[in-house]
Order: structure tokens, then sequence, then C-alpha cells
């Protein structure tokens, strides 16, 4: 959708977007309720399509502040796929062993291969973020990083890999919100952190950190969407609906039956 498309080569500011914005959608909570159960099933073929094919994949990438609900997307979003061709990768602090390459040395191994969908839940942007907050690199080292983030990303492209990326984004009041639920319900107590509590005090600074990097690296061939998140429904839904439209734009068929196997049909 280009209402939240970041356009390349503008200037991001996250203050100008309300995280409470559902007007890209003519509807109530209900009615996109409804609507993404219609997403979801046509994402569940096309992805078929996709995995049958074997001549193009997908990333998808999920950014977004602590609670922001990446793993609630997953979860909603991708609920009807075949687990045999789409998988999710995660991105924590780089071991020691990963430490000792280049910042995307490790995440090389985890980019689709034809024929397959991954989710990127967080990214090779946490490297642009995190050190830069917490003052571990320079700004000329993650200003090259940038550069050479949108390297890597068109390399992908023009082999042929579609690249999504959805920045959740959620008001800090929101956030509070959903970090006092993970304290008050015994079920969500596995999913609280002590430095969920930490980062949020550098909410500011993660902004910033943010508005540079989305500026910076949204491109023809990897856009970034600024989707508002604190309605989870129409977070939801606003991912699915991108994604559906970008398979859609594949023109995607199932594999005609090879020459070798037509005698079989025929005996």
């Amino acid at each position: 959708m280009l209402k939240h498309l970041v356009r390349p080569g503008v200037r991001l500011r996250l203050d100008r977007t309300d995280p409470a914005d559902t007007s890209g959608f003519e509807g109530v909570k209900d009615d996109g309720r409804k609507e993404l159960e219609r997403l979801t099933a046509r994402l569940e073929r096309l992805q078929e399509l996709l995995y049958a094919g074997h001549a193009h994949s997908i990333l998808v990438v999920l950014q977004g502040m602590d609670s922001a609900g990446k793993d609630g997307t997953i979860r909603r979003v991708f609920q009807g796929v075949n687990p045999q061709g789409v998988r999710v990768a995660s991105f924590k602090a780089p071991s020691a062993h990963e430490a000792e390459h280049d910042f995307l040395w490790r995440v090389h191994e985890q980019i689709p291969a034809r024929g397959e969908m991954v989710l990127f839940n967080r990214s090779h942007y946490e490297d642009v973020l995190y050190p830069r907050v917490h003052g571990l690199i320079t700004k000329p080292v993650w200003e090259r990083r940038y550069r050479e983030i949108n390297g890597f990303e068109r390399t992908l492209a023009g082999e042929g890999t579609t690249i999504l990326k959805f920045f959740l984004h959620i008001s800090r009041d929101e956030q509070k919100k959903r970090l006092e639920a993970r304290l008050d319900d015994p079920t969500k107590h596995w999913k609280f952190r002590e430095s969920d509590v930490r980062e949020r005090r550098r909410w500011t600074a993660y902004t910033r950190a943010y508005e540079d990097a989305l500026s910076n690296t949204s491109t023809s061939w990897a856009p970034w969407y600024v989707v508002p998140s604190d309605r989870k429904w129409y977070r939801d839904l606003i991912v699915s609906e991108r994604i559906v439209d970008a398979l859609e734009k594949l023109r995607m068929k199932y594999p005609p039956l090879p020459p070798e196997l037509r005698s079989a049909r025929i005996r």
C-alpha cells in the first residue's frame, strides 16, 4: 500500500505518522478481520505456487521497537502457509564467532532459496540500530553500512528475490501497555525481559536511528513500509495485503508436467 511506503530519497519523520492510524482501510475492526481471512487464504495459494514453481524467492523483513508485534504478525499473517516452503530466521546479538566476520556474514546463509519464503524476525538492520544507540559504532560506520545493505539487497533482488521490509510502528504508550501485560498475565511472563525496560529509556535514540536507517535504505528494489501497529488487526491486514500484492505481481503458474513424464500419463 503506497500510503505506508517510505519513498526513496525522502527523509522520514516517525512523529508525523500516527501509530494508531487505520485510514488505509475502509472499514472497522470486524471488517478488517474478515478481509484478513480472505488474504490469508489467498496467501496460502500463492505460497504454494511459489514453492511449486521454484523460480522466485521472497524475503520479508520485520523490524520494530520491543513489543511492536513481530511474533504476532508472523503468527497471524502466515498461519495458513505450508511450513515446507516458509522459514523464520531471527537475529539477536552476534555470537563471538559471528562478530569475527563482517556484519552481513551471518545473514547470507539465511536468505531464501528459489521457491522459498523467509521471514526475518529482526534482521541485518540490528547492526545499524543497537550498536549506534549504545555508542559501539561511529557515524561513518553506520553510514557505510547503509550503503553496504543497499548493495546486498540489490544483489538479492537481481537474483530474483522480492524483498519487503516492514517497520511495525507503535506509540510509547502502547508499548507500556504491552510490557505491563507481560507482567500481569502469567501466560506472557516468558516474553518479558529486563532489557525491555532498559532499552525503553532510549526510545528517542532508537527513533532517530530508525528514521535514518529507513530513510537511507528504502529503495525501489527493497522498499520499507511504516505500518501503524497500535491496532493489531490493522497491522496484520496491511502486512498481509502488501505481501499478497507482491506475490500476485509475479504472475506465477504451476509448472507443466516434464516431457520425460508425459509417457507415464499416456501409459
